[in-house]
Protein backbone atom coordinates (compact mmCIF):
# COMPACT_ATOMS: atom_id res chain seq x y z
CA UNK A 1 0.00 0.00 0.00
CA UNK A 2 2.48 2.26 0.77
CA UNK A 3 4.48 1.37 -2.82
CA UNK A 4 0.66 2.48 -4.10
CA UNK A 5 0.78 6.01 -1.85
CA UNK A 6 4.17 6.99 -3.16
CA UNK A 7 3.52 6.38 -6.53
CA UNK A 8 0.30 8.42 -6.74
CA UNK A 9 2.48 11.10 -4.22
CA UNK A 10 4.54 11.38 -7.12
CA UNK A 11 1.81 11.33 -10.11
CA UNK A 12 0.31 14.42 -8.41
CA UNK A 13 3.16 16.28 -8.12
CA UNK A 14 4.24 16.20 -11.63
CA UNK A 15 0.40 17.24 -12.16
CA UNK A 16 0.34 19.89 -10.22
CA UNK A 17 3.30 21.31 -11.44
CA UNK A 18 2.12 21.36 -14.96
CA UNK A 19 -0.37 23.70 -13.48
CA UNK A 20 1.42 25.93 -11.35
CA UNK A 21 3.70 26.50 -13.79
CA UNK A 22 0.85 28.39 -15.69
CA UNK A 23 -0.33 30.24 -13.07
CA UNK A 24 2.61 31.57 -11.68
CA UNK A 25 3.25 35.09 -12.17
CA UNK A 26 6.97 34.58 -13.14
CA UNK A 27 7.78 32.51 -16.00
CA UNK A 28 9.47 29.49 -14.15
CA UNK A 29 11.58 26.56 -15.67
CA UNK A 30 9.27 23.87 -15.03
CA UNK A 31 12.13 21.30 -14.03
CA UNK A 32 12.86 24.05 -11.14
CA UNK A 33 9.29 23.82 -9.80
CA UNK A 34 9.42 20.42 -10.20
CA UNK A 35 12.40 20.25 -7.87
CA UNK A 36 11.02 22.55 -5.92
CA UNK A 37 8.19 20.38 -5.05
CA UNK A 38 9.78 17.35 -4.74
CA UNK A 39 11.76 19.23 -2.07
CA UNK A 40 8.83 19.88 0.13
CA UNK A 41 7.31 16.71 -0.24
CA UNK A 42 10.28 15.44 2.04
CA UNK A 43 8.94 17.30 4.92
CA UNK A 44 8.23 15.17 8.21
CA UNK A 45 4.31 14.64 7.39
CA UNK A 46 4.23 13.98 3.80
CA UNK A 47 7.78 12.38 2.67
CA UNK A 48 6.87 9.59 0.90
CA UNK A 49 10.34 7.91 2.16
CA UNK A 50 11.48 7.44 -2.02
CA UNK A 51 14.42 5.01 -2.06
CA UNK A 52 16.55 6.41 -4.91
CA UNK A 53 17.87 3.26 -6.35
CA UNK A 54 20.28 3.96 -9.22
CA UNK A 55 19.66 0.78 -11.39
CA UNK A 56 16.10 0.78 -10.59
CA UNK A 57 16.68 4.51 -12.22
CA UNK A 58 18.69 3.89 -15.45
CA UNK A 59 15.95 0.86 -16.51
CA UNK A 60 12.80 2.54 -15.90
CA UNK A 61 13.38 6.08 -16.81
CA UNK A 62 16.00 7.10 -18.69
CA UNK A 63 15.48 4.41 -21.84
CA UNK A 64 11.95 5.72 -23.00
CA UNK A 65 13.35 9.69 -22.55
CA UNK A 66 16.58 9.00 -24.62
CA UNK A 67 14.46 6.72 -27.12
CA UNK A 68 11.91 9.82 -27.53
CA UNK A 69 15.00 12.42 -28.39
CA UNK A 70 16.84 9.79 -30.50
CA UNK A 71 13.10 9.17 -32.12
CA UNK A 72 13.12 12.79 -32.85
CA UNK A 73 16.33 14.15 -33.57
CA UNK A 74 16.92 15.29 -36.75
CA UNK A 75 19.10 13.00 -38.72
CA UNK A 76 20.36 15.42 -41.26
CA UNK A 77 21.57 17.83 -39.01
CA UNK A 78 23.12 14.91 -36.62
CA UNK A 79 25.16 13.78 -39.45
CA UNK A 80 26.05 17.18 -40.50
CA UNK A 81 26.83 18.22 -37.28
CA UNK A 82 28.67 14.74 -36.33
CA UNK A 83 32.06 16.01 -35.83
CA UNK A 84 31.31 18.61 -33.23
CA UNK A 85 28.96 16.33 -31.27
CA UNK A 86 31.70 13.76 -31.43
CA UNK A 87 34.03 16.33 -29.97
CA UNK A 88 31.74 17.46 -27.20
CA UNK A 89 30.25 13.83 -26.54
CA UNK A 90 33.74 12.05 -26.47
CA UNK A 91 36.52 14.38 -26.99
CA UNK A 92 35.48 16.55 -23.66
CA UNK A 93 34.00 13.74 -21.50
CA UNK A 94 37.26 12.21 -21.62
CA UNK A 95 39.49 15.40 -21.04
CA UNK A 96 37.12 16.15 -18.09
CA UNK A 97 37.42 12.94 -16.34
CA UNK A 98 40.75 13.54 -16.51
CA UNK A 99 41.70 17.24 -15.71
CA UNK A 100 38.55 17.71 -13.00
CA UNK A 101 39.29 14.26 -12.11
CA UNK A 102 43.12 15.98 -10.90
CA UNK A 103 41.61 18.92 -10.02
CA UNK A 104 38.72 17.31 -7.32
CA UNK A 105 42.01 14.87 -5.84
CA UNK A 106 43.69 18.01 -5.17
CA UNK A 107 40.67 20.11 -4.14
CA UNK A 108 39.58 17.74 -1.53
CA UNK A 109 42.52 15.47 -0.85
CA UNK A 110 40.13 12.86 1.50
CA UNK A 111 38.61 11.82 -2.48
CA UNK A 112 40.72 9.31 -3.54
CA UNK A 113 42.32 9.91 -7.02
CA UNK A 114 39.75 6.77 -8.51
CA UNK A 115 36.79 8.34 -6.95
CA UNK A 116 37.77 11.63 -8.21
CA UNK A 117 37.76 10.29 -11.28
CA UNK A 118 34.41 9.15 -10.95
CA UNK A 119 32.91 12.15 -9.60
CA UNK A 120 34.37 13.82 -12.77
CA UNK A 121 32.68 11.13 -15.11
CA UNK A 122 29.56 11.27 -13.80
CA UNK A 123 29.65 15.12 -13.87
CA UNK A 124 30.43 15.08 -17.34
CA UNK A 125 26.80 14.21 -19.07
CA UNK A 126 25.09 17.12 -20.29
CA UNK A 127 20.92 17.19 -19.77
CA UNK A 128 19.41 18.56 -22.67
CA UNK A 129 15.99 17.47 -21.48
CA UNK A 130 16.63 20.22 -18.59
CA UNK A 131 18.05 22.34 -21.29
CA UNK A 132 14.99 22.52 -23.10
CA UNK A 133 12.42 23.18 -20.21
CA UNK A 134 15.10 25.96 -19.23
CA UNK A 135 15.59 27.68 -22.57
CA UNK A 136 12.31 27.64 -24.17
CA UNK A 137 11.23 26.56 -27.55
CA UNK A 138 12.96 28.14 -30.38
CA UNK A 139 15.00 30.23 -28.03
CA UNK A 140 18.62 29.10 -28.71
CA UNK A 141 19.67 29.11 -32.07
CA UNK A 142 18.67 25.65 -34.18
CA UNK A 143 21.54 24.46 -35.33
CA UNK A 144 23.09 24.91 -32.11
CA UNK A 145 20.39 23.55 -30.15
CA UNK A 146 20.97 19.93 -32.82
CA UNK A 147 24.74 20.00 -31.41
CA UNK A 148 23.43 20.46 -27.56
CA UNK A 149 20.72 17.60 -27.98
CA UNK A 150 23.25 15.71 -30.15
CA UNK A 151 25.87 15.83 -27.25
CA UNK A 152 23.03 14.81 -24.67
CA UNK A 153 22.51 11.68 -26.70
CA UNK A 154 25.45 10.78 -26.38
CA UNK A 155 27.72 11.77 -23.81
CA UNK A 156 25.35 9.88 -21.29
CA UNK A 157 26.92 6.51 -22.54
CA UNK A 158 30.69 8.25 -22.88
CA UNK A 159 30.37 9.23 -19.32
CA UNK A 160 28.54 6.01 -18.03
CA UNK A 161 31.70 3.70 -19.53
CA UNK A 162 34.22 6.12 -17.92
CA UNK A 163 32.40 5.62 -14.38
CA UNK A 164 32.51 1.93 -14.62
CA UNK A 165 36.14 2.36 -15.27
CA UNK A 166 37.12 4.33 -12.84
CA UNK A 167 35.06 2.24 -9.89
CA UNK A 168 36.75 -0.51 -10.86
CA UNK A 169 39.78 1.34 -10.38
CA UNK A 170 38.99 2.22 -6.94
CA UNK A 171 37.65 -1.24 -6.24
CA UNK A 172 41.06 -3.18 -7.76
CA UNK A 173 43.65 -0.16 -7.70
CA UNK A 174 44.35 -1.46 -11.16
CA UNK A 175 43.77 0.79 -14.53
CA UNK A 176 44.73 0.05 -17.63
CA UNK A 177 44.51 2.74 -20.43
CA UNK A 178 44.90 0.56 -23.64
CA UNK A 179 42.05 -2.06 -21.91
CA UNK A 180 39.89 1.11 -21.04
CA UNK A 181 40.21 2.16 -24.31
CA UNK A 182 39.33 -0.81 -26.38
CA UNK A 183 36.27 -1.54 -24.24
CA UNK A 184 34.76 1.45 -24.82
CA UNK A 185 34.79 1.18 -28.05
CA UNK A 186 33.11 -1.90 -27.88
CA UNK A 187 30.61 -1.30 -25.61
CA UNK A 188 29.62 1.81 -27.49
CA UNK A 189 29.25 0.03 -30.65
CA UNK A 190 28.25 -2.98 -29.23
CA UNK A 191 24.89 -0.44 -27.76
CA UNK A 192 24.69 0.97 -31.03
CA UNK A 193 23.97 -2.33 -32.99
CA UNK A 194 22.03 -3.73 -30.37
CA UNK A 195 19.48 -0.69 -30.25
CA UNK A 196 19.67 -0.12 -33.92
CA UNK A 197 18.89 -3.94 -34.76
CA UNK A 198 15.90 -4.31 -31.73
CA UNK A 199 14.60 -0.91 -33.89
CA UNK A 200 14.73 -2.60 -37.11
CA UNK A 201 13.56 -5.49 -36.17
CA UNK A 202 10.27 -4.15 -35.03
CA UNK A 203 9.96 -1.37 -37.42
CA UNK A 204 9.74 -5.06 -39.89
CA UNK A 205 7.86 -6.91 -37.76
CA UNK A 206 5.16 -3.65 -37.37
CA UNK A 207 5.29 -3.34 -40.98
CA UNK A 208 4.12 -6.57 -41.83
CA UNK A 209 1.83 -7.26 -38.90
CA UNK A 210 1.02 -4.45 -36.72
CA UNK A 211 -1.12 -2.05 -39.19
CA UNK A 212 -2.62 -4.65 -41.78
CA UNK A 213 -5.69 -2.83 -42.09
CA UNK A 214 -6.58 0.79 -41.12
CA UNK A 215 -9.62 -0.43 -39.00
CA UNK A 216 -7.65 -2.60 -36.84
CA UNK A 217 -6.87 -1.50 -33.26
CA UNK A 218 -3.53 0.54 -33.32
CA UNK A 219 -2.98 -0.13 -29.49
CA UNK A 220 -1.21 -3.03 -29.74
CA UNK A 221 1.08 -1.54 -32.35
CA UNK A 222 1.53 1.38 -29.74
CA UNK A 223 2.08 -0.71 -26.70
CA UNK A 224 4.45 -2.57 -28.38
CA UNK A 225 6.52 0.71 -29.52
CA UNK A 226 6.43 1.54 -25.41
CA UNK A 227 8.22 -1.45 -24.87
CA UNK A 228 11.43 -0.51 -27.32
CA UNK A 229 13.42 1.23 -25.42
CA UNK A 230 13.35 -1.09 -22.52
CA UNK A 231 13.69 -3.95 -24.51
CA UNK A 232 16.74 -2.38 -26.53
CA UNK A 233 18.14 -1.20 -22.94
CA UNK A 234 17.99 -4.34 -21.03
CA UNK A 235 19.22 -6.49 -23.42
CA UNK A 236 22.16 -3.92 -23.91
CA UNK A 237 22.95 -4.69 -20.36
CA UNK A 238 22.46 -8.21 -20.62
CA UNK A 239 25.51 -8.54 -23.40
CA UNK A 240 27.41 -6.09 -21.13
CA UNK A 241 27.44 -3.36 -23.97
CA UNK A 242 25.97 0.46 -23.81
CA UNK A 243 21.98 0.67 -22.90
CA UNK A 244 22.11 4.26 -23.31
CA UNK A 245 23.50 4.16 -26.59
CA UNK A 246 21.18 1.06 -27.73
CA UNK A 247 17.57 2.90 -26.21
CA UNK A 248 19.00 6.19 -28.42
CA UNK A 249 20.05 3.84 -31.31
CA UNK A 250 16.24 1.97 -31.38
CA UNK A 251 15.03 5.53 -31.30
CA UNK A 252 16.59 6.86 -34.41
CA UNK A 253 15.94 3.29 -36.20
CA UNK A 254 12.99 3.54 -35.51
CA UNK A 255 12.33 7.01 -37.15
CA UNK A 256 14.95 6.06 -40.28
CA UNK A 257 12.48 3.12 -41.31
CA UNK A 258 9.53 5.39 -41.41
CA UNK A 259 7.60 3.57 -39.08
CA UNK A 260 6.40 6.83 -37.45
CA UNK A 261 5.21 8.02 -40.61
CA UNK A 262 3.38 5.17 -42.02
CA UNK A 263 0.31 3.12 -41.36
CA UNK A 264 -3.28 3.76 -40.48
CA UNK A 265 -3.90 7.88 -39.38
CA UNK A 266 -5.63 6.38 -35.76
CA UNK A 267 -1.59 4.63 -35.02
CA UNK A 268 0.30 7.58 -36.09
CA UNK A 269 -2.32 9.84 -33.99
CA UNK A 270 -2.62 7.82 -30.64
CA UNK A 271 1.62 7.22 -30.58
CA UNK A 272 1.84 11.29 -30.77
CA UNK A 273 -0.40 12.05 -27.60
CA UNK A 274 0.49 8.38 -25.82
CA UNK A 275 4.67 9.45 -26.35
CA UNK A 276 3.60 12.99 -25.72
CA UNK A 277 2.02 11.82 -22.21
CA UNK A 278 4.53 9.62 -21.27
CA UNK A 279 7.41 12.37 -21.72
CA UNK A 280 5.99 14.96 -19.46
CA UNK A 281 5.01 12.04 -16.74
CA UNK A 282 8.70 10.62 -16.67
CA UNK A 283 10.79 14.32 -16.97
CA UNK A 284 8.29 15.51 -13.87
CA UNK A 285 8.99 12.16 -12.10
CA UNK A 286 13.08 12.24 -13.06
CA UNK A 287 12.73 16.03 -11.29
CA UNK A 288 10.73 15.45 -8.62
CA UNK A 289 12.62 12.11 -7.93
CA UNK A 290 16.04 14.71 -8.07
CA UNK A 291 13.88 17.38 -5.29
CA UNK A 292 13.01 14.53 -3.00
CA UNK A 293 17.21 13.69 -2.79
CA UNK A 294 18.45 17.09 -2.54
CA UNK A 295 17.56 18.01 1.13
CA UNK A 296 18.63 14.91 2.56
CA UNK A 297 22.08 14.96 0.95
CA UNK A 298 22.85 18.72 0.61
CA UNK A 299 21.02 19.90 3.69
CA UNK A 300 21.81 17.77 5.71
CA UNK A 301 25.67 17.64 4.80
CA UNK A 302 25.36 21.44 5.07
CA UNK A 303 23.62 21.06 8.43
CA UNK A 304 25.99 18.95 10.08
CA UNK A 305 28.89 21.07 8.70
CA UNK A 306 27.19 23.87 10.35
CA UNK A 307 26.89 22.34 13.99
CA UNK A 308 30.90 21.78 13.22
CA UNK A 309 31.84 25.11 12.30
CA UNK A 310 30.93 27.74 9.88
CA UNK A 311 34.22 27.41 7.97
CA UNK A 312 33.63 24.03 7.28
CA UNK A 313 29.99 24.60 5.80
CA UNK A 314 31.45 27.34 3.54
CA UNK A 315 34.40 24.98 2.68
CA UNK A 316 31.53 22.33 1.69
CA UNK A 317 29.71 25.17 -0.69
CA UNK A 318 33.35 26.79 -1.59
CA UNK A 319 33.86 22.39 -2.93
CA UNK A 320 30.89 22.58 -5.25
CA UNK A 321 31.53 26.46 -6.74
CA UNK A 322 35.18 25.53 -7.77
CA UNK A 323 34.21 22.11 -9.54
CA UNK A 324 31.30 23.87 -11.29
CA UNK A 325 33.95 26.45 -12.27
CA UNK A 326 36.43 24.23 -13.43
CA UNK A 327 33.47 21.92 -15.65
CA UNK A 328 32.68 25.84 -16.97
CA UNK A 329 36.29 26.30 -17.94
CA UNK A 330 37.26 22.93 -19.70
CA UNK A 331 33.83 23.35 -21.52
CA UNK A 332 34.82 27.15 -22.52
CA UNK A 333 38.05 26.05 -23.88
CA UNK A 334 37.44 23.31 -25.42
CA UNK A 335 34.22 25.06 -27.41
CA UNK A 336 36.88 27.84 -28.03
CA UNK A 337 39.65 25.39 -29.18
CA UNK A 338 36.77 23.57 -31.85
CA UNK A 339 35.77 27.31 -32.74
CA UNK A 340 39.39 28.26 -33.12
CA UNK A 341 39.78 25.11 -36.11
CA UNK A 342 37.05 25.75 -37.39
CA UNK A 343 37.99 29.00 -38.80
CA UNK A 344 41.02 28.17 -39.55
CA UNK A 345 39.43 25.42 -41.65
CA UNK A 346 36.82 28.11 -43.34
CA UNK A 347 39.26 30.61 -43.64
CA UNK A 348 41.58 27.82 -45.97
CA UNK A 349 38.57 27.45 -47.91
CA UNK A 350 38.03 31.32 -47.92
CA UNK A 351 35.01 31.84 -45.61
CA UNK A 352 35.54 34.54 -43.66
CA UNK A 353 33.21 34.97 -40.19
CA UNK A 354 31.75 31.19 -40.83
CA UNK A 355 32.40 30.53 -37.19
CA UNK A 356 30.03 31.56 -34.20
CA UNK A 357 31.59 33.80 -31.72
CA UNK A 358 31.96 34.48 -28.51
CA UNK A 359 28.21 34.76 -27.50
CA UNK A 360 27.75 31.66 -29.19
CA UNK A 361 30.65 29.68 -27.24
CA UNK A 362 29.59 31.39 -23.66
CA UNK A 363 25.70 30.13 -24.88
CA UNK A 364 26.62 26.16 -25.47
CA UNK A 365 29.29 26.89 -21.90
CA UNK A 366 26.51 27.91 -19.83
CA UNK A 367 23.85 25.31 -21.72
CA UNK A 368 25.87 22.22 -19.92
CA UNK A 369 23.70 21.64 -17.35
CA UNK A 370 23.67 18.72 -15.26
CA UNK A 371 21.05 16.37 -14.45
CA UNK A 372 19.46 13.27 -13.43
CA UNK A 373 21.70 10.37 -15.21
CA UNK A 374 24.62 12.64 -13.03
CA UNK A 375 22.60 12.14 -9.69
CA UNK A 376 21.74 8.00 -10.68
CA UNK A 377 25.53 7.69 -11.68
CA UNK A 378 27.05 9.43 -8.27
CA UNK A 379 24.30 7.14 -5.82
CA UNK A 380 25.71 4.17 -8.10
CA UNK A 381 29.30 4.41 -6.62
CA UNK A 382 29.85 1.52 -4.30
CA UNK A 383 29.92 2.08 -0.56
CA UNK A 384 33.01 -0.19 0.47
CA UNK A 385 35.85 -1.39 -1.69
CA UNK A 386 36.90 -5.53 -1.75
CA UNK A 387 37.96 -5.55 1.46
CA UNK A 388 35.59 -4.27 3.46
CA UNK A 389 36.38 -0.69 4.36
CA UNK A 390 34.52 2.70 3.23
CA UNK A 391 34.84 4.14 -0.10
CA UNK A 392 37.44 7.39 0.44
CA UNK A 393 35.12 10.13 -0.21
CA UNK A 394 32.26 8.80 -1.66
CA UNK A 395 29.63 11.11 0.43
CA UNK A 396 31.79 14.03 -0.05
CA UNK A 397 31.44 13.08 -4.34
CA UNK A 398 27.67 12.61 -3.79
CA UNK A 399 27.52 15.93 -1.98
CA UNK A 400 29.41 17.87 -4.62
CA UNK A 401 27.43 15.99 -7.51
CA UNK A 402 24.34 17.37 -5.87
CA UNK A 403 25.44 20.68 -5.92
CA UNK A 404 26.77 20.75 -8.74
CA UNK A 405 23.73 19.55 -10.38
CA UNK A 406 21.40 22.60 -8.68
CA UNK A 407 23.54 25.29 -8.84
CA UNK A 408 24.20 24.67 -12.78
CA UNK A 409 20.26 24.87 -13.05
CA UNK A 410 20.76 28.08 -11.78
CA UNK A 411 23.05 29.48 -13.66
CA UNK A 412 21.31 28.23 -16.66
CA UNK A 413 18.06 29.65 -15.71
CA UNK A 414 19.95 33.44 -14.72
CA UNK A 415 22.57 33.07 -17.56
CA UNK A 416 20.97 31.70 -20.91
CA UNK A 417 17.96 34.28 -21.59
CA UNK A 418 20.79 37.00 -20.46
CA UNK A 419 22.92 35.77 -23.13
CA UNK A 420 20.16 34.91 -25.97
CA UNK A 421 18.97 38.21 -25.39
CA UNK A 422 18.45 39.52 -29.27
CA UNK A 423 20.09 36.37 -30.40
CA UNK A 424 18.35 35.13 -33.61
CA UNK A 425 15.76 33.25 -32.67
CA UNK A 426 13.32 30.73 -34.96
CA UNK A 427 14.16 28.48 -37.98
CA UNK A 428 17.05 28.86 -40.11
CA UNK A 429 16.31 30.28 -43.16
CA UNK A 430 17.37 27.70 -45.22
CA UNK A 431 14.74 25.35 -43.17
CA UNK A 432 12.13 27.90 -43.44
CA UNK A 433 12.83 28.14 -47.59
CA UNK A 434 12.73 24.32 -47.59
CA UNK A 435 9.59 24.31 -45.51
CA UNK A 436 7.88 26.66 -47.96
CA UNK A 437 9.38 24.25 -51.27
CA UNK A 438 7.92 21.44 -49.46
CA UNK A 439 4.40 22.42 -49.25
CA UNK A 440 4.32 23.69 -52.72
CA UNK A 441 5.14 20.33 -54.04
CA UNK A 442 2.90 18.40 -51.52
CA UNK A 443 0.20 20.63 -52.68
CA UNK A 444 1.38 20.36 -56.78
CA UNK A 445 1.00 16.18 -55.74
CA UNK A 446 -2.16 16.31 -53.90
CA UNK A 447 -3.65 18.55 -57.14
CA UNK A 448 -1.99 16.17 -60.10
CA UNK A 449 -3.71 12.87 -58.07
CA UNK A 450 -7.19 14.13 -57.19
CA UNK A 451 -7.02 15.62 -61.31
CA UNK A 452 -5.60 12.07 -62.20
CA UNK A 453 -8.27 10.37 -59.80
CA UNK A 454 -11.14 12.32 -61.87
CA UNK A 455 -9.87 10.98 -64.86
CA UNK A 456 -10.36 7.67 -63.98
CA UNK A 457 -13.32 7.61 -62.23
CA UNK A 458 -15.71 9.74 -64.63
CA UNK A 459 -14.69 7.27 -67.66
CA UNK A 460 -17.75 5.15 -67.01
CA UNK A 461 -20.00 8.25 -66.03
CA UNK A 462 -22.86 9.62 -67.63
CA UNK A 463 -23.27 13.49 -68.01
CA UNK A 464 -24.87 14.22 -64.81
CA UNK A 465 -22.86 11.91 -62.93
CA UNK A 466 -19.51 13.30 -64.25
CA UNK A 467 -21.03 17.02 -63.70
CA UNK A 468 -21.11 16.08 -60.18
CA UNK A 469 -17.83 14.92 -59.52
CA UNK A 470 -16.50 17.55 -61.35
CA UNK A 471 -17.89 19.95 -59.11
CA UNK A 472 -16.68 17.90 -55.96
CA UNK A 473 -13.33 17.27 -57.40
CA UNK A 474 -13.00 21.24 -58.26
CA UNK A 475 -13.87 21.58 -54.01
CA UNK A 476 -10.80 19.56 -53.35
CA UNK A 477 -8.56 21.45 -55.94
CA UNK A 478 -9.49 24.60 -54.37
CA UNK A 479 -8.59 23.78 -51.01
CA UNK A 480 -4.76 22.86 -52.37
CA UNK A 481 -4.89 25.86 -54.62
CA UNK A 482 -5.49 27.91 -52.07
CA UNK A 483 -2.35 26.89 -49.87
CA UNK A 484 0.02 27.34 -52.95
CA UNK A 485 -1.30 30.47 -53.33
CA UNK A 486 0.11 31.77 -49.56
CA UNK A 487 3.59 30.41 -50.77
CA UNK A 488 3.26 32.61 -53.69
CA UNK A 489 6.10 34.41 -54.48
CA UNK A 490 4.22 37.78 -54.89
CA UNK A 491 4.13 39.16 -51.11
CA UNK A 492 0.61 40.95 -52.27
CA UNK A 493 -1.13 37.96 -53.50
CA UNK A 494 0.32 35.75 -50.66
CA UNK A 495 -0.68 37.94 -47.86
CA UNK A 496 -4.21 38.50 -49.30
CA UNK A 497 -4.17 34.38 -49.47
CA UNK A 498 -3.28 34.12 -45.89
CA UNK A 499 -5.78 36.26 -44.64
CA UNK A 500 -8.61 34.57 -46.34
CA UNK A 501 -7.15 31.27 -44.90
CA UNK A 502 -7.12 32.86 -41.46
CA UNK A 503 -10.30 33.91 -41.90
CA UNK A 504 -11.84 30.53 -43.06
CA UNK A 505 -9.83 29.04 -39.86
CA UNK A 506 -11.70 31.05 -37.76
CA UNK A 507 -15.42 30.25 -39.32
CA UNK A 508 -14.28 26.47 -39.74
CA UNK A 509 -13.67 26.59 -35.82
CA UNK A 510 -16.80 28.91 -34.90
CA UNK A 511 -18.83 26.13 -36.61
CA UNK A 512 -16.74 22.90 -34.85
CA UNK A 513 -17.41 24.59 -31.73
CA UNK A 514 -21.28 25.13 -32.52
CA UNK A 515 -21.26 21.45 -33.77
CA UNK A 516 -19.71 20.28 -30.23
CA UNK A 517 -22.25 22.42 -28.42
CA UNK A 518 -25.16 20.92 -30.52
CA UNK A 519 -23.55 17.16 -29.24
CA UNK A 520 -23.27 17.76 -26.10
CA UNK A 521 -26.79 19.23 -26.40
CA UNK A 522 -28.54 15.99 -28.26
CA UNK A 523 -26.44 13.92 -25.36
CA UNK A 524 -27.84 15.78 -22.03
CA UNK A 525 -31.17 15.83 -23.83
CA UNK A 526 -30.68 11.95 -23.95
CA UNK A 527 -31.11 11.85 -28.07
CA UNK A 528 -28.11 10.75 -28.71
CA UNK A 529 -25.93 8.17 -26.32
CA UNK A 530 -22.37 8.50 -24.89
CA UNK A 531 -21.00 6.05 -27.60
CA UNK A 532 -22.41 7.96 -30.71
CA UNK A 533 -21.44 11.46 -28.65
CA UNK A 534 -17.25 9.98 -28.20
CA UNK A 535 -17.39 9.23 -31.94
CA UNK A 536 -18.93 12.01 -33.43
CA UNK A 537 -16.53 14.45 -31.02
CA UNK A 538 -13.68 12.29 -32.02
CA UNK A 539 -14.18 13.32 -35.84
CA UNK A 540 -14.56 16.90 -34.55
CA UNK A 541 -11.53 17.25 -32.22
CA UNK A 542 -9.44 15.55 -34.93
CA UNK A 543 -10.69 18.13 -37.70
CA UNK A 544 -9.76 20.93 -35.57
CA UNK A 545 -6.30 19.42 -34.00
CA UNK A 546 -5.64 19.56 -38.31
CA UNK A 547 -6.29 22.89 -38.71
CA UNK A 548 -5.33 24.59 -35.52
CA UNK A 549 -1.74 22.51 -35.90
CA UNK A 550 -1.75 23.92 -39.91
CA UNK A 551 -2.55 27.67 -38.32
CA UNK A 552 -0.04 27.62 -36.06
CA UNK A 553 2.55 26.34 -38.24
CA UNK A 554 1.64 28.99 -40.94
CA UNK A 555 1.70 31.93 -38.27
Amino acid sequence: METIFTVLILLLAVALSGVIVRMLPVKLPLPLLQIAIGALLTFPRINPHVTFDPDIFMALFIPPLLFADGWRMPKREFFMQRRAILMLALGLVLLTVVVVGYFVHWLVPQISLPVAFALAAVLSPTDAVALSAIAGKDKIPAQLMHILEGEALMNDASGLVALKFAVAAALTGYFSLRDATLSFFVIAAGGLAVGAAIGWLFSFASARFLNVTSEGDPAPGVVMTLLIPFAAYLFAEHLEVSGVLAAVAAGMMMNYTSVAHMGPVSARVRASSTWQMIEFVFNGMVFTLLGLQFPGILGKALLDAHHTSNVQMMRLLGYIAAVLAALYAMRFGWVWLLRWVASRSAARHGMANAVPGLRTVAITTVAGVRGAVTLAGVLSLPVALASGAPLPGRDTAIFIASGVILASLMVAIVGLPLLLRGVRRGAHPAHVAEERAARAQAAQAAIRAVDALHEKATEDMDESQAAYAADVTARVMDTYRRRLATLDADRDRAKHAREAEALELQMRLAAMRAERATLLDLRNRQTINDETLTKLMREVDLSETAMTTRGRNRG
